[in-house]
């Protein structure tokens, strides 16, 4: 399961105003290679599932990842901080031993 905070679904609810996004559009997250520490987190928003999809819905928000990103993920949470040491979206990974200091990619 993939869960949000009260401030990111605040947040992406307002992102998908201000970018006209069609009713139906979802949060797709995800993992790639990639980045300092070995994987890196994908974010979009998307409006067509694929197969081998799963679906999770929190605090209004359709949150929709790939089953082999998934693995990855479980348990994460999708956070929101605006204070000085950086504003946007962050993930809150339990399966995360280590992470780069942008936070943007991981290891496990």
């Amino acid at each position: 399961m993939i869960t949000i905070s009260e401030k990111a679904s605040e947040y992406i609810k307002d992102q998908m105003v201000r970018e006209n996004h069609v009713p139906g559009t979802f949060v797709r997250v995800g993992v790639k290679g990639g980045g300092c520490s070995g994987l890196e987190y994908v974010l979009k928003f998307e409006q067509d599932e694929q197969t081998g999809d799963q679906v999770f819905e929190d605090k209004g928000v359709k949150i929709v990842v790939q089953m082999k990103s998934l693995l990855y993920l479980y348990g994460t949470e999708l956070d929101y901080s605006d204070g000085l040491n950086g504003k946007g979206l962050y993930f809150n990974n339990p399966n995360a031993t280590r992470t780069c200091s942008c936070g943007e990619s991981f290891a496990v």
